[in-house]
Formats: C-alpha cells, structure tokens, sequence
C-alpha cells in the first residue's frame, strides 16, 4: 500500500466522520446540560481543561468557565450568547493558578489520552478531583471499531510492529498530526475507575459499541 491510500484514509476520515463527530459531540453536551440541569439553579464557576469555547455552544444554561489550555492553544476566543469565558494558560497535570475545590466543576472532553505517560495521567486526575467540587471526564474507547484520532479500524488492537510501521509512512508528509497519534494513550475503564474512584459512569454507546466513557461525581 502506498503512502496516497494512507493520505487518502485521512481525508476520507475527517471529511466523512466530521459530521457524525459533530452530532456525538452536541448529543454529548445536551447530556451533560441535562444533567447540569438536575443541579440547583445557583450561577456555576466551570473550569475547562483542555477545551474550546466552540463546544459550550450546546449548552443552554449560562455558565463561568475558564478554559485552561497550554501556552498558545486558546486560540478560539469566540464570544458567547450565554456564557462568560476565561482564558488561562497552564499545564492541566500542575495547575498552580488555581487552589482546592476553587470551582463548582471540572470538566474535560477528550483531553486525558493525551496528557502523556500513566504518571502524567494520574497528575491530570488529581488536578481535576483537586480543582472542583464535581467534575465531568470524557475520553474514547479503544473497544470503538473506528478509533477517534486516526480514523484505522480496530487500530489498538493492531501489533505494535504495524502501529509503528504506519506511524512512520504518516510522518513522511503530517509530522504534526502524526505526533498527535502517537502521543495518545487511551485507558481501559478499569484504569480510568481507579483514577476516579468516586465517579458514577456512563458508557456512550453508538450501535451498541462503547464509543467513550464519561465519569462523572453529582
């Protein structure tokens, strides 16, 4: 197989998987808005980790979040019809800006896989138990037949000699995308119940696959 058929998976991936990507991330958001919803009326101080202002647009009840991102990726400094944002620069596994429980809630969608190591990942969950009185944490399922980042079927389960031989061909021409799959790390739900063990959990599903796992305190 040459290096076009892998380019052409990558477009095919995006541009097809986008729409459907769009509808599970607002179905995801209307969820979460419904189960803020259960929660008393009181204005909510948010702290996002890792996120974007754009994905907030599908929830209706108007919030204070902080986006804490890395130096120079808040980048999408949208204005909102509901919410009031904040933009924060910091590493989300040593959050120094922030003390105990100084928001109602963390939340996080989709940014654990990528934080780095199992040692980063556990720094990462005690800053999230640490920061919030509850919190909401999103990450895929490596059981999903199309993995979310790269697009492969059933791309965990490949031997690491092949992960390794396709990762190599994809960084001829997209180094920094490249740099992206190989640097995530998804976690089996028995890890993730470990690094949150008060957590109640609910499993996406989509056509009775587990598509990601949402862990979540009250």
């Amino acid at each position: 197989m040459k290096f076009k058929d892998f380019s052409l998976h990558i477009w095919v991936f995006y541009n097809l998987m986008s729409p459907f990507a769009a509808y599970t991330r607002k179905r995801r958001m209307q969820l979460f808005g419904e189960w803020l919803g259960s929660a008393n009326n009181k204005p909510l101080r948010v702290l996002d980790l890792g996120g974007s202002s754009e994905i907030w647009e599908f929830v209706e009840r108007p919030l204070d979040i902080t986006l804490l991102n890395l130096p120079g990726e808040n980048r999408d400094r949208k204005k909102s019809r509901c919410h009031r944002f904040t933009y924060v620069e910091g590493d989300g596994c040593d959050v120094k800006a922030f003390g105990d429980q100084e928001f109602d809630l963390v939340f996080t969608n989709s940014v654990i896989e990528h934080v780095g190591d199992e040692e980063k990942q556990e720094a990462f969950a005690r800053e999230v138990i640490r920061l919030g009185h509850r919190y909401w944490v999103q990450t895929p399922s490596k059981y999903f037949p199309i993995e979310a980042h790269c697009g492969m079927p059933f791309w965990w389960f490949y031997p690491a000699s092949w992960r390794d031989r396709l990762i190599k061909r994809w960084r001829e021409k997209l180094p920094d995308w490249t740099d992206m799959v190989e640097g995530t790390r998804v976690l089996e739900l028995e890890r993730l119940q470990q690094l949150f063990p008060n957590a109640k959990l609910k499993v996406e599903r989509i056509l009775g696959f587990p598509k990601s796992y949402i862990l979540y305190t009250m």
